[in-house]
């Protein structure tokens, strides 16, 4: 049985990738944010996706900005599955606000929830990691490599700009075992209605705009490219930064 734990999986592209993921050989170990009831009930939705698809399924919901939460999800998917193969990191949220509207208390949030986290959770799981069969994956975002002066995302975006950096560090602590870690850099990207960072009608239909493909990303269309990292055939392919953003950050 290959393990897997995927953060941000109550929607959006985590969600997507667990569906991809969910087979009879696996165990999904999802995690969401859980502080409403609608999020728990998006989360119990993807998991029974993933049960009727044939997969082995727990959750966890907690709040990743806390200290604990991130290594006490790769506890429970070692208790429940056995050691973890595949790390998926998609819990994040654009924070819009500008620089001088920025808060300490948000960027510190920003921090903790994508890189931090992110950093708790490998550590956690690093004994599992040094195999040849491991895979982590984080989702980033071209908030970290795109600046406009109409757009730009600094609390989320320096974030996930650190984030980066922690991948490529792992992967270069993990290359001597045989596995991967990479980054995913989606540009817009649909989200469901209501969630953090989702915009209405006539916003998404701007946005979509923006890349020269003139389309919003599907959260499958960027969970094909973390299934293929996480594959055997992506064995050669580390420290990448791959954009699945259309086009964006070559404007």
């Amino acid at each position: 049985m290959r393990v897997a734990v995927i953060t941000g999986a109550g929607s959006g592209i985590g969600a997507a990738v667990a569906r991809r993921l969910a087979k009879s050989d696996v165990g999904l170990m999802l995690h969401g944010q859980g502080s409403d009831a609608a999020g728990l009930a998006r989360l119990k939705s993807v998991a029974a996706e993933c049960e009727k698809a044939g997969a082995k399924v727990g959750t966890l919901t907690g709040d990743l900005a806390k200290a604990g939460t991130a290594s006490a999800l790769v506890s429970a998917a070692r208790d429940t599955f056995g050691p973890v193969d595949y790390i998926v990191h998609a819990a994040g949220f654009a924070d819009r606000r500008g620089f001088a509207e920025l808060p300490r208390e948000g960027l510190e949030r920003a921090f903790a929830v994508m890189a931090a986290s992110f950093h708790e959770m490998t550590s956690a799981a690093l004994v599992d990691l040094k195999r040849p069969q491991a895979r982590v994956v984080a989702v980033s975002s071209f908030a970290a490599h795109r600046f406009t002066p109409d757009l730009s995302y600094p609390g989320s975006g320096s974030a996930k700009a650190a984030l980066e950096v922690l991948v490529k560090c792992l992967a270069i602590e993990l290359a001597a075992s045989g596995a991967t870690a990479n980054v995913v850099m989606p540009g817009f990207t649909r989200k469901d209605a209501g969630l953090t960072g989702a915009l209405d009608a006539s916003a998404w239909q701007k946005v979509a705009s923006a890349n020269p493909l003139s389309r919003l990303a599907e959260p499958d269309e960027v969970a094909a490219v973390i299934a293929f990292l996480l594959s055997a055939e992506a064995s050669h392919v580390t420290g990448a930064a791959l954009p699945v953003d259309g086009g964006l950050t070559l404007l």
